[in-house]
């Protein structure tokens, strides 16, 4: 046929030779020359793990291989801060905003819950392409509308509350073997050690074949207690002295009476070397499936040591605004864009996490959203031309529903840091303290009197900041829906009560505020303790009264056909018996139709 050429055997070789490499430099110009593919994120965070609970700060003790290997590949950010308890630090970690407006306080009674409206990193990132995951501990809300489900993650392997063994956990759960797990909102029994759990089925959401960049949120809930160790962990440090005076004497010494004995020091470093295999396993697998040069990975801790053990020499703990309980480890690896062994000595904080991510993807925030947080970026890439201004970041936490300014708090700039730490109980509001941060890290020498005029400057730039944040939104409850699609039937908590009281019986009693989304007829099911004798259950809820009889041995309590109206409430109830009162284990609201 007329324009059909014939060629030999050697002839077809060398056309498809020649064609592969026509293909394969189409290829090559098309990946230059086309969009990247956004960097993958892993975001890893340990509970309750202080600047000191690693081999990288010098710990001589403990057994942290991986987690010293990854920042000696990564860039520590030497003076890095969160708050001095965990949730707020993580709503500020996934907004990059103070957590005082993001509606989260305290750590439980209805105070550690995300206002729905608040946008996380994981509703930024989603929106974007990006597919999220959440294993571990949200603790940021257990009922919609503020779980990780309702706020930017399409998958959701996490705790209740915040942790293993307290209230929240349902029945038959919390322990750190076996425990019972939440997977995308319903309650699941899962096989193991809850890190092995949660590790696996991080790698199992990271190495998913597909064409969209990840974002994994691995926040463990280890080494928070109750110190339940692994026991293969836990018998690799028998013979191990783990006295306080074993471990190098800085800072100001910790009094004996005080310092963590020597058996749960043993458990807890149990916990975080099995926290550093199952990083280590994380590690493992983006390397052998080829993504970790394309993943930023970043590693950091919620706030200080629960207890008093070694900690680098840093003054006080967690609840602390010493540095003891808000200045943790933070690592941030992402080969071929970030040097391996930078030291960056600006100060940084969780507030700068967001901002910074973002601008690593080259991601604008959606329109609304306002960062308190700065991109570190530039500090990041090693740009030594990089202008960064001295700032000034502010820290604070006490029990109670509603912030009160000047109680507990921390300003940090660059070289100085003024702070009143929270009293003992029944004490007088401590003075003000000021410490020169570079010449005193481990904040021995108060420089207040003799710089009076900087601590005036520095505490108008706090009132200030706490006036700005305390009027975002408020400290009103942000209310628990029910009858809301999302979730039905809707599980409460004592970690969600408010108002809570102690009784003569010795138990809590308090209410839940909530918002019913949907008139409609509901059942109220209350889980109670059995007891040997009669007991009378009081449940309030719209501001409809009911009284129920109950027989010894009672374990639950049933207010069948209540007709709500949509708006807010308070559902509270009690138990009473025997010249005593109760508080219930949990309640159960369920919509049954309109």
């Amino acid at each position: 046929m007329k324009g059909v050429h014939r060629v030999g055997r050697r002839g077809l070789w060398v056309l498809a030779t020649f064609l592969a490499i026509q293909g394969s430099l189409t290829l090559e110009a098309s990946a230059e020359t086309g969009p990247e593919r956004r960097p993958n994120i892993v975001l890893i965070m340990a509970d309750d793990q202080g600047y000191g609970d690693l081999g990288a700060h010098g710990n001589p003790k403990i057994k942290t291989p991986r987690l010293d290997r990854f920042a000696r590949e990564s860039v520590r950010l030497k003076e890095f801060y969160v708050s001095p308890v965990c949730a707020p630090t993580r709503a500020s970690l996934l907004t990059g905003r103070y957590n005082y407006r993001t509606g989260v306080v305290d750590t439980f009674q209805g105070r550690a819950i995300i206002h729905p409206a608040e946008t996380t990193l994981a509703e930024m990132l989603s929106s974007q392409g990006y597919r999220t995951g959440i294993f571990g501990k949200w603790h940021l809300g257990d009922n919609a509308p503020s779980r990780a489900i309702d706020q930017g993650f399409q998958e959701s392997l996490v705790i209740k509350g915040g942790g293993l063994g307290q209230p929240s956990d349902p029945p038959g759960g919390g322990h750190y073997l076996d425990p019972i797990l939440q997977h995308n909102g319903r309650p699941e029994p899962t096989k193991g050690y809850c890190s092995d759990i949660f590790t696996t089925a991080a790698i199992q959401f990271a190495t998913t074949p597909g064409d969209r960049p990840f974002f994994v949120y691995l926040p463990f809930n280890c080494v928070h207690d109750p110190l339940e160790a692994p026991a293969s962990e836990l018998a690799s440090y028998q013979g191990v002295d783990l006295a306080y005076s074993a471990f190098p004497q800085l800072g100001l010494p910790i009094p004996k009476e005080l310092a963590q004995g020597p058996t749960d020091v043993a458990k807890v470093y149990a916990m975080a070397t099995n926290l550093d295999t199952n990083v280590g396993r994380l590690l493992d697998a983006l390397e052998s499936h080829g993504l970790a040069r394309d993943t930023i990975v970043i590693f950091l801790t919620d706030n200080g040591p629960a207890q008093f053990r070694y900690n680098a020499g840093l003054r006080g703990r967690k609840t602390s605004v010493y540095d003891g309980g808000i200045h943790v480890p933070c690592y941030i690896r992402w080969p071929g864009h970030f040097p391996e062994g930078l030291v960056i000595d600006r100060t940084a904080a969780h507030i700068d996490i967001a901002p910074t991510l973002l601008a690593a993807c080259e991601l604008e925030a959606p329109r609304g959203v306002s960062f308190d947080g700065k991109s570190l970026l530039p500090l990041l890439r090693g740009d030594s031309a990089a202008d960064w201004p001295d700032r000034t970041l502010f820290f604070q936490w006490h029990r109670g529903d509603t912030p009160e300014a000047g109680r507990a708090f921390a300003a940090r700039s660059q070289r100085y840091k003024l702070l009143r730490p929270e009293p003992p109980a029944g004490a007088r509001q401590p003075s003000l303290a000021l410490f020169d941060m570079e010449h005193d890290p481990f904040e021995l020498h108060d420089l207040a009197t003799e710089k009076a005029p900087l601590v005036v400057r520095m505490q108008a730039d706090y009132l200030a900041w706490f006036q700005d944040v305390s009027s975002t939104r408020g400290y009103g409850p942000i209310r628990i829906h029910v009858g809301d699609p999302r979730e039905n039937p809707t599980v409460l908590t004592p970690q969600d009560w408010r108002g809570v009281t102690t009784t003569a019986g010795g138990t809590a009693v308090g209410r839940w505020e909530l918002e019913v989304v949907r008139k409609g007829r509901y059942n109220i099911k209350l889980r109670l303790t059995p007891r040997p004798f009669a007991t009378v259950v009081h449940l309030a809820l719209g501001g409809v009264k009911d009284e129920v009889v109950l027989g010894p041995g009672a374990g639950e309590c049933v207010v069948s056909d209540r007709t709500l109206e949509p708006g807010p409430c308070s559902l509270e109830s009690r138990v009473v018996g025997n010249h005593a009162t109760f508080g219930v284990q949990d309640a159960t609201v369920t919509r049954l139709s309109d």
